[in-house]
Order: C-alpha cells, then structure tokens, then sequence
C-alpha cells in the first residue's frame, strides 16, 4: 500500500482497460472507502450500485457514450447515487474521489463519468430501477490500465498564490 502524498500523485483517469477481472473483496474495498467520505452534517446520503455484467455494461457505456463510453471494457462500474439533500453534489463529489483513491492504492485503475448535470443522467437512473428522490453522482470505470496517461499538466507554482490572487 502506498502512502497518502504518493497515492494522490499517482492516481490517473484511465480510459482503456485490459480484459480482467477485479476480485470482490478489491470492490468491496472502493466502495467502503466511499462509504467513509467527509459529509455535509453527517447526512451520508450515498448509495453504491456495482455492476460487474458485460451486457450491463456495454449498455451502460452507450448510454453515456459520449462522456464514458468506455465503460463497455471496464472490469466493473460502480454508480454513486445520492439522496436529494442541501449538498448532495458535494457529499457525492467526496465519495467518488475516495473510491478513485482506493482503487489507485489496489492497483485499479479508475475513471470519473460526470452524472448528476448530464443529458443521460435520468436514462441511467430508470435504467437502473433507481427510486425517485436520488441523484446520479457519478460513474466509475475501473479494470486493470492498458495505457498510460500523461502526468498531471498544471504543476503547484502555476496555480498556487500567497494571501491575494
């Protein structure tokens, strides 16, 4: 396991993934660490859909086809789901980053989809028999990398400023 500073330079949005399997206990791993996301006023107002079927899948990446449509070859997805609370967006937003991280620390490679301001959000969420009253947060592609993605752009002295702008 690598350490926290390590972990967060390491972590990468990948979008191609090679043909296998992640085990279980490595999912349930992601989504726990999820689960234990900071929230707003301790609402934790977050549920978890893993989806491992290819069909499912392969559907899943069509619908969203033109943000995540590489989630058709992802080993598995996990959709994060909030309640419709006050800060439901940034709750969710917390939750997901923790599940990128998680994933990063077991060698899964992982990438965001963008669901909640998305066209395809309410196609998702009746796809997947979600109940009315929660959000669509977001959709993470994860599976073992089969590229490598460029280091971060923007390094610390392009964005950093003392006391003012």
């Amino acid at each position: 396991m690598m350490d926290a500073l390590k972990l967060l330079s390491a972590r990468r949005s990948v979008r191609k993934f090679k043909i296998r399997e992640i085990k279980d206990s490595d999912l349930s791993v992601i989504i726990d660490a999820a689960r234990l996301a900071p929230t707003a006023r301790n609402i934790q107002p977050w549920e978890f859909i893993l989806i491992k079927d290819k069909d499912t899948l392969k559907h899943i990446g069509e619908i969203v086809s033109a943000n995540g449509s590489f989630i058709a070859g992802a080993s598995a997805c996990i959709v994060l789901l909030c309640s419709d609370t006050k800060y439901y967006l940034e709750d969710g937003s917390s939750a997901t980053t923790c599940a990128l991280l998680a994933a990063t620390a077991l060698g899964i490679a992982s990438c965001w989809v963008a669901g909640d301001k998305k066209d395809y959000s309410q196609v998702v969420l009746k796809f997947l028999q979600v109940p009315s009253g929660y959000k669509l947060i977001s959709l993470i592609g994860l599976g073992y990398a089969d590229e490598d993605p460029k280091p971060v752009k923007r390094q610390l002295n392009e964005v950093m400023h003392k006391e003012k702008f």
